[in-house]
């Protein structure tokens, strides 16, 4: 490659805020995929994650088309997608990274991806990146003008009216949120300049099982939640970020739950030895109602086993989307609640968006259209 930037590149990150920003901004749609900086220079595409690792195997088929779409050599900050028929799917495009050749091929077939651009670090043998958003935009569409899917531009606005109303409409398809960029703002790597706004409700789960931190059993990893659709209890996700000092309170807070004789997420009784420590490995045999996925699709071979818990126990977590019956992101402990009944933990209690077509959302900006695979500003 003759880039005047080469990878890795860290890429430019936001701090949250609760409300969005008024003021000399830009306005975009937060997508929800894997952070994504793109190397191209003809036929030659690496694309780079967040963690500085290459992406570029797992995603054959976004390396080809831009070698052959994107006329410009270029250096791209964006987002890789998959779009599914319930709008963004985060779990088919976790299902992409897989270890073995022919199943990357075959994936790429089954469950092509789309990379959608926000920003331009480099452009022919000149870099951009100390130069404002606003012009860095202006280029990105130049390079954009002729594309075609799966490769986009992200739709954005200086409205503030309408970047609120993207915020409640988008959700519907999958997105997280707004990213607010401010106008004169130059591409600085690995800092928090721009400022993310992301979608945050609470519910309440039945706690159904945890997992021990990093093989340690004097600290509580994750609390395994579960939602009830009518007898069923369907596992949906997990708290999995506390304090040390919770960890271990946790322990103990769990103690008189564990080892139940019976399991929505097991078998409907299990024999138990003098010697069963409570963990279980989880069949698709042994499900009543949905578990646990096991084995994990990101690291091969590591420990996916879980404590089963009497599920009884009621929590109220912050979450930020539901999508297909699974939180599409880690929840976070709020409280215990003691005070609810586990059979109230149920779907219908929880705020969902209403689903939107991806099409509304590339078609936002003022030229943009899905089919074009650009989009203008919004006055």
């Amino acid at each position: 490659m003759t880039l005047p930037l080469a990878p890795p590149v860290e890429p430019m990150l936001a701090r949250s805020s609760a409300e969005i920003p008024p003021g000399d901004f830009f306005y975009e749609p937060k997508w929800d995929g894997f952070r994504c900086i793109a190397f191209c220079d003809g036929p030659q595409v690496e694309l780079q994650s967040r963690n500085c690792r290459s992406l570029s195997r797992y995603f054959p088929e976004l390396t080809a088309q831009m070698g052959e779409v994107l006329a410009t050599k270029c250096v791209l900050d964006g987002e890789i997608v998959i779009a599914g028929p319930r709008g963004l799917d985060f779990e088919a495009l976790s299902g992409r990274i897989h270890p073995a050749s022919s199943r990357v091929a075959t994936l790429a077939e089954t469950h092509p991806a789309s990379f959608v651009a926000f920003d331009v670090l480099a452009v022919g043998d000149t870099l951009t990146t100390g130069e404002p958003f606003h012009l860095r935009r202006e280029i990105l569409e130049g390079i954009f003008a002729d594309s075609r899917p799966p490769l986009h531009l992200t739709p954005v606005t200086k409205n503030l009216l309408v970047a609120g109303e993207w915020f409640a409409r988008f959700e519907g398809a999958g997105l997280d949120g707004i990213v607010a960029k401010p106008a004169g703002l130059a591409y600085l790597p690995a800092r928090r300049e721009m400022i993310k706004v992301k979608h945050r409700r609470t519910g309440e789960f039945v706690v159904g099982g945890f997992r021990w931190h990093r093989a340690d059993t004097s600290m509580v990893g994750s609390l395994m939640l579960g939602l009830y659709d009518g007898p069923d209890l369907h596992h949906v996700g997990v708290i999995g970020s506390f304090p040390v000092a919770q960890r271990r309170k946790l322990v103990e807070d769990l103690d008189g739950y564990r080892n139940p004789e019976r399991h929505p997420w097991v078998a409907a009784s299990f024999d138990r030895g003098p010697e069963h420590d409570g963990g279980v490995e989880m069949g698709l045999d042994e499900r009543l109602g949905r578990g646990p996925s096991y084995p994990s699709r990101w690291s091969a071979g590591k420990d996916m086993s879980f404590e089963a818990l009497r599920p009884h126990l009621v929590v109220e977590a912050e979450f930020e989307q539901l999508q297909a019956g699974r939180l599409r992101h880690t929840a976070r402990f709020v409280r215990w609640r003691p005070d609810r009944e586990p059979s109230s933990a149920t779907f219908d209690q929880l705020d969902v968006a209403v689903p939107v077509l991806l099409s509304e959302v590339f078609g936002a900006g003022s030229a943009g259209v899905e089919g074009a695979g650009s989009a203008g500003v919004e006055a």
